[in-house]
């Protein structure tokens, strides 16, 4: 017998593997306002670069949220249609 039921072990990493993916909304977020700090600063010692620095800005902005979408796709992939438990679940 096991000591740790496999099925519970494959959850409960993926568990983890899902808390470790969401972290990266919460650093999305601060990277963002680290974005936009930067963007305000500019615009404020040079007025005439609004249009430019704006634009960069959104640019940087959109891909940055990218990324935590990404995040949370996978921790929604790992929750709920985890293909681990499925690869274990064929070898029984």
């Amino acid at each position: 017998m096991y000591l740790i039921d496999p099925v519970a072990m494959v959850f409960s990493v993926a568990q983890i593997s899902a808390a470790i993916a969401l972290l990266n909304g919460v650093l999305t977020a601060i990277g963002q306002g680290n974005v936009v700090v930067s963007a305000i600063t500019a615009i404020a010692r040079q007025p005439e670069s609004k249009n430019s620095v704006t634009s960069t800005m959104f640019i940087g902005l959109a891909m940055s949220e990218t990324s935590g979408v990404y995040g949370l796709a996978v921790a929604l992939i790992m929750l709920f249609a985890n293909p681990l438990v499925a690869a274990y679940m064929a070898t029984l």
